[in-house]
């Protein structure tokens, strides 16, 4: 397991507390959980732009609840 250091400047660390006390959890925990945060916007832009490029060429439609729900 690797070890990293974070530095933080007055204003970050004043944040990172104040986040550590509204979740109840350690600095790591909360670096932790906002990294997969992050990766995971990164990944549903991907299947957006993914999905979007194959839509480009078909017409896409809205049909209402009673046509999805039968």
């Amino acid at each position: 397991m690797a070890v990293t250091s974070v530095r933080f400047n007055a204003k970050e660390e004043k944040m990172l507390r104040l986040l550590k006390k509204h979740y109840n959890c350690d600095a790591s925990t909360l670096l932790k959980k906002s990294l997969w945060d992050l990766y995971e916007d990164i990944r549903d832009k991907e299947i957006i732009e993914d999905f979007e490029k194959r839509e480009r060429g078909s017409k896409a439609k809205f049909v209402t609840i009673d046509e999805i729900t039968g």
